[in-house]
């Protein structure tokens, strides 16, 4: 017995020297606590008493670093604590919920961001004529690259590169052997890869051209198709003629673009093989499903090497009435045998026929796989000359099926005379039948047509491109038009060109040294133009006056004022000399007014009988004339010099679109307002 009392002496002697750190023990020497004397009498057996810890006074204590969680707890229930936090809680739930909301609402009425394709020019080259790097006399695709810096200068977007594909050299380079290699004459695929890198790090965009209607009858696929080979046998369009001594009688009267008929007999496969163009060019059959799909696949090869896009050309003659029916002639009494000239039939057989649509927007589908990936879209665009208005905006595609970004505007190379009326024509034309929420395009020159100096006079150069960058939407500049190059005239060329090619076109003209900087070779592929020692980029560089200079205003106006990019455009008053009208914006008080006088003498223009509250004085933000810039003309007379363009700038609080008298002749592409609060555009205005 005294052994087992000893040993709970022992056990109560331990716990009483036990003591719990409830957090707020301050000071180590706190006596023990006798445990209740009631229970000193009555002692349970195997039983042990441990106190009850002592519960904190939160009024009398701070918190402290490394207080226990349960403390912690009881100090966060405090009202003090817990109404601040709630509040910080629901104030973030609240913000977060308007960020959402303020970003959905400006997601939703803000319009489309302008895509590049729309945001800046296009400056379409052709590479044997722009500039020489290896010294043999003809242009190189190294030769453009050397050239990115004053392309840049001129603030182009994008370049827009014509055929550099293997080829025969027949029309325009347009008699493609393979689609997939570069021609020698233009260097190499490493050549052409390295461009495209050189391009994309100077944040321009690159589109090339594409003819998809034909190949060269040295192909391969023609070369297999002529002897029946496989699946090459129908890649053609081949039909039975009849061909004696030397004669063939053709299948039907249809006419090749350049005369004489459109079919052509072959000594291999004893059958005509059509072609719209030059018989070395025969045409692909189009109704065949694995041609469409050879075509796919070049496409994406090229987009593959980081091509921007396509211009596709010539695609109205895609496909043929499969009938073969005769078109018919214009001159009903004219003899059938003596119609050899393409205009002389309608060609309601050979273009445009059903189904022509489908093909392109099949080729836009196929370009829609590479402009997945944020800020690669991939832009296309549809050559339509000699298409009317109508047929033309077919090319934009229907309402939810989206074909070409916009069909080449070529219509300002056809003004036979020039004057304010037939460029208000061409304007007005273009933008009353263009599909709502599309986007227009504005070219005045390119290969297939004579220089601007040559077919309207070096006086009008700098209105035109003074047009160019002020009308809604893309300009257009075929290289050289920006210094105002001219045409030259050659005779006794004996390469393998048909006589409709560019050879009126010469090299570029960099400055006054030998064959004008194009090439340090003796010779030029085609002969520079006599007036290169005045008509270069480095001599206008230099001349405040220059149509390089102006090129350069106007492109950075263009860039950097929302009205022009952005704004409507309201057409006031064309006559035999002027034509009239304004960019503006809503949100913006800026208006430019633009005046061009494209008359052949000097004309004088009363604005104020046009725009009744226009100030008595306007600022002339540009002018053709470099003397003018920055001074006020008086708006009752203004006086314009043959060919003299200006771009005054005013403030106006009602704009001319919204006023009734001067409604139906305005317009805009993607209707936008400015908000100076926001600093943002929106759609809702």
């Amino acid at each position: 017995m005294d052994e087992d009392k000893g040993k709970r002496d022992s056990i109560q002697m331990s716990l009483k020297g036990c003591r719990t750190n409830n957090g707020f023990v301050q000071n180590e020497d706190i006596p023990e606590q006798d445990p209740d004397p009631g229970s000193r009498d009555t002692p349970q057996p195997n039983a042990v008493s441990i106190p009850a810890p002592e519960e904190p006074h939160l009024k009398a204590v701070r918190p402290y670093a490394g207080m226990p969680k349960e403390v912690l707890f009881q100090f966060s229930g405090q009202a003090r604590y817990r109404v601040p936090r709630e509040i910080l809680f629901w104030l973030t739930v609240v913000s977060v919920f308007l960020l959402i909301g303020a970003t959905i609402a400006i997601i939703i009425i803000s319009p489309k961001c302008l895509d590049w394709w729309q945001a800046g020019p296009i400056y379409q080259i052709y590479p044997r004529s722009f500039k020489d790097s290896d010294k043999d006399g003809n242009g190189d695709l190294k030769g453009i690259q050397e050239k990115l810096d004053y392309i840049t200068a001129l603030n182009i977007k994008t370049l827009w590169i014509t055929s550099f594909y293997k080829s025969s050299l027949k029309d325009f380079r347009y008699a493609v052997e393979d689609f997939k290699e570069i021609d020698p004459i233009f260097g190499t695929m490493k050549d052409f890869e390295n461009l495209v890198a050189a391009i994309h790090d100077k944040g321009l965009k690159l589109i090339i051209d594409f003819i998809p209607n034909h190949t060269s009858d040295k192909h391969p696929w023609f070369q297999s198709s002529r002897t029946r080979s496989g699946k090459y046998t129908d890649y053609y369009i081949w039909h039975n003629c009849t061909h004696v001594n030397g004669v063939t009688t053709p299948p039907n009267n249809w006419l090749s673009v350049y005369g004489n008929s459109s079919w052509h007999f072959d000594e291999v496969r004893k059958q005509c093989y059509f072609h719209q163009f030059l018989k070395e060019q025969p045409d692909l059959n189009f109704r065949n499903p694995a041609v469409q799909e050879e075509i796919k696949e070049i496409i994406k090869f090229w987009l593959s090497k980081g091509v921007d896009g396509f211009s596709f050309d010539a695609v109205k003659f895609l496909l043929e009435a499969k009938d073969l029916r005769n078109e018919i002639q214009v001159n009903s009494s004219q003899i059938p045998d003596t119609v050899t000239q393409y205009s002389e039939l309608y060609h309601d057989f050979t273009t445009t026929q059903v189904g022509m649509h489908d093909i392109v927007r099949d080729f836009r589908q196929t370009m829609n796989q590479y402009s997945r990936e944020p800020g690669r879209y991939r832009f296309m665009g549809a050559e339509a000359s000699s298409e009317s208005i109508e047929r033309t905006m077919m090319y934009y595609g229907l309402p939810f099926i989206q074909e070409a970004d916009f069909p080449f505007n070529k219509y300002f190379t056809t003004i036979g005379t020039l004057s304010g009326h037939t460029v208000y024509e061409v304007i007005t034309s273009w933008m009353e039948n263009m599909p709502e929420g599309k986007w227009p395009n504005w070219m005045t020159g390119g290969p297939e047509t004579p220089r601007l100096t040559s077919r309207v006079g070096s006086e009008y150069v700098n209105a035109m491109n003074m047009l160019l960058f002020t009308l809604p939407g893309t300009p257009i500049t075929y290289y050289g038009e920006e210094i105002g190059m001219g045409d030259i005239s050659v005779t006794n060329f004996n390469e393998s060109y048909d006589s409709t090619t560019l050879l009126s076109k010469s090299p570029m003209q960099w400055d006054n040294s030998s064959n004008a900087g194009f090439t340090e070779a003796n010779h030029t592929w085609l002969p520079t133009n006599s007036d290169y020692h005045t008509v270069n980029v480095d001599v206008q560089k230099t001349q405040p006056s220059s149509a390089l200079r102006l090129y350069q205003d106007l492109s950075l106006l263009h860039a950097t004022e929302l009205v022009l990019s952005r704004g409507w455009f309201c057409l006031l008053r064309d006559d035999s000399h002027s034509v009239v009208y304004t960019r503006e914006l809503d949100g913006i008080d800026k208006v430019f007014l633009v005046v061009l006088n494209f008359g052949e003498s000097s004309t004088v223009l009363n604005l104020q009988e046009i725009i009744s509250d226009l100030p008595t004085e306007l600022r002339i933000r540009l002018s053709t004339n470099s003397a003018s810039r920055g001074s006020d003309v008086d708006t009752r007379a203004i006086s314009l010099e043959k060919g003299e363009g200006l771009v005054l700038e005013h403030s106006m609080k009602a704009p001319l679109h919204q006023q009734a008298a001067f409604r139906d002749s305005c317009f805009v592409s993607n209707r936008a307002c400015y908000s100076s609060a926001l600093d943002i555009l929106y759609s809702s205005c």
